[in-house]
């Protein structure tokens, strides 16, 4: 295969994961189900900040009631809930009256070149952790920037009245010693607690604290809830829904069609344009138009059409825990309805109630997508015809040409909806492709093992994993994994995936999934719609909330400490 042009984005900072501590939930799933509960709560109580500790303990202890959840998360819920409490006082705060107050111990401690002053951390621009990268997107903002512990330097800044707003971070003690000061105060504080134990070489949730030094009121968007938009999407397709918007089906083919539309799926394709729709119109929270629907049906329709024709190609037997259509009704049925399916998204694009225009835009969009999703399919079929290794840059080629071109044609098509397709293409562009890269990773490394949802070694599927162990792998394990390129079994997956570990690839590829992520942020600095800005880079939090949240700092434990 040919060298491709594809560079890898810059590293992003170590991660280091430890045990956690019970204190908090261990999961994301029980962690966003208790978010969107303080955020109910925060909205249904009327509450009016500064709450006093003892009042806000109260409710947080409410809430564990209410959830039934363990009682030792009654100061994590506390923290969640103020922070909902503060939430749209602090996005009316001008970025220039707001302070971020980072720890010292998000450096790499036996590294860091950084030396110290009377306010703290001076950083050297390093890029060997996440403060660089905070402390110049908070300070390009408007932010003033502290790297320092000590809740007098803080309130002596409070005092100045040039501070308006904190959004700080720390272990759960160190925000609970602030607090009083805060409360005194009465300034708008969000706080973002580390990610572990230990109060050297820490990290911490990077895109919670980019939405909220990224908050602000000219954000219509931000109140929007991402999980209930979702559910609105996933809506649609019920077998009514799809009826009332494509049309009863017209015998046997279009019910296989419709029904394949309707089965299990992520659907962040339609999710996206819904997305990029609402941003970009003038009322976000006003009720979608019915005729928007066809748009992001259509966005499904080529994406259905392209898994039946993909599952064909690569003999897959399984999809979404059934059977694949070709399994259920053979190849020509199969063909057929995806097939189908093209034409059918085209028909709904072509009979959305917008401008001929704008009709002829999305068209064009979904056609030049489809074109580019087949080169990176077909590149992948030609290499299967005589498979050798795959460097790992031509792998993420092919995640490229097959994989973005999806989240493009979702967020462009929302956009020329919107009527503003010209002022944000570039950046949709560039969105998108990392996007793309990044989830085709995440799916990678979600396939590894006996439980994986699908195995990309047993399907002879170009591999991340595998092509990053080849590059670094030496001797005979070089010539184990150049026997599983060319498909001879007797490199079996397991041996395979035992390698990856022990060559670190998991790791790597786990780095890469981050530079990606990452990348996508950052391809929207220039963006100046704030309301698309900050919906899409919530987004990618969404689409990638598998962040675990490891404990608290253990330097200030409550039982050697006592909180003022």
């Amino acid at each position: 295969m040919s060298a491709v042009p594809l560079s890898l984005p810059r590293p992003v900072p170590q991660q280091r994961f430890r045990a956690p501590k019970k204190n908090i939930p261990q999961t994301t799933l029980e962690r966003s189900h208790i978010l969107e509960r303080c955020r109910a709560y925060a909205s249904e109580s009327k509450l009016v900040p500064p709450v006093p500790a003892a009042e806000l303990k109260g409710h947080a202890d409410r809430l564990v009631a209410e959830l039934g959840c363990n009682p030792l998360y009654r100061d994590y819920i506390g923290v969640l809930l103020n922070n909902e409490l503060w939430r749209e006082q602090l996005a009316g705060v001008p970025f220039e009256r707001r302070l971020l107050l980072l720890p010292k111990c998000l450096r790499v401690e036996n590294k860091c070149p950084a030396p110290f002053d009377e306010f703290g951390l001076l950083c050297k621009q390093c890029g060997l952790c996440s403060i660089q990268d905070l402390q110049s997107e908070a300070e390009r903002l408007g932010y003033a920037v502290l790297v320092a512990e000590g809740s007098a330097i803080v309130m002596s800044l409070i005092q100045t009245g040039k501070i308006e707003a904190i959004v700080g971070v720390s272990c759960l003690s160190v925000l609970e010693r602030a607090f009083p000061y805060m409360e005194a105060a009465a300034i708008p504080g969000v706080a973002i607690p580390l990610l572990q134990d230990d109060c050297i070489d820490t990290t911490v949730d990077l895109d919670w604290i980019w939405d909220y030094i990224h908050l602000t009121s000219e954000d219509t968007t931000r109140r929007l809830d991402l999980s209930q938009a979702r559910d609105e999407v996933d809506f649609w397709f019920t077998p009514l829904n799809l009826e009332l918007a494509v049309g009863a089906p017209q015998g046997q083919t279009e019910r296989i069609a419709h029904e394949w539309l309707a089965r299990a799926g992520k659907r962040w394709r339609p999710f996206l344009t819904t997305a990029a729709y609402q941003a970009l119109r003038s009322t976000p929270d006003a009720p979608l138009p019915d005729d928007l629907r066809k748009a992001a049906l259509a966005v499904e329709c080529f994406h259905k059409a392209s898994l039946i024709h993909d599952d064909i190609e690569d003999n897959d037997a399984s999809r979404y825990g059934e059977k694949t259509l070709h399994e259920e009704h053979g190849v020509p049925v199969a063909l057929n309805v995806g097939d189908l399916l093209i034409g059918e998204g085209y028909r709904l694009l072509a009979t959305c109630g917008v401008s001929s225009e704008q009709r002829s835009a999305m068209v064009k969009i979904a056609s030049e997508g489809q074109r580019e999703l087949c080169r990176g399919q077909g590149a992948e079929l030609c290499w299967a015809r005589n498979p050798a290794p795959l460097s790992s840059l031509e792998v993420l080629e092919i995640f490229r040409k097959k994989t973005a071109p999806a989240f493009s044609v979702a967020l462009k098509i929302g956009a020329v909806y919107a009527g503003r397709l010209g002022e944000v293409e570039e950046i949709l562009e560039r969105y998108s492709e990392a996007l793309g890269i990044a989830y085709q990773i995440r799916d990678d490394l979600q396939d590894l093992g006996a439980l994986g949802e699908s195995n990309d070694l047993e399907g002879l599927r170009p591999s991340l994993l595998l092509a990053t162990a080849f590059e670094r792998a030496q001797g005979p394990q070089k010539d184990l994994l150049l026997a599983r390129w060319q498909r001879n079994p007797a490199a079996d997956s397991a041996t395979v995936e035992a390698l990856y570990h022990e060559l670190g690839v998991v790791d790597r590829c786990r780095d890469l999934l981050e530079r990606y992520k990452e990348q996508a942020i950052r391809s929207l600095q220039d963006l100046e719609h704030p309301s698309l800005k900050g919906l899409l880079r919530r987004v990618v939090g969404k689409i990638f909330n598998d962040t675990e949240i490891k404990g608290w700092c253990k330097e200030f434990a409550p039982e050697s400490t006592p909180v003022a």
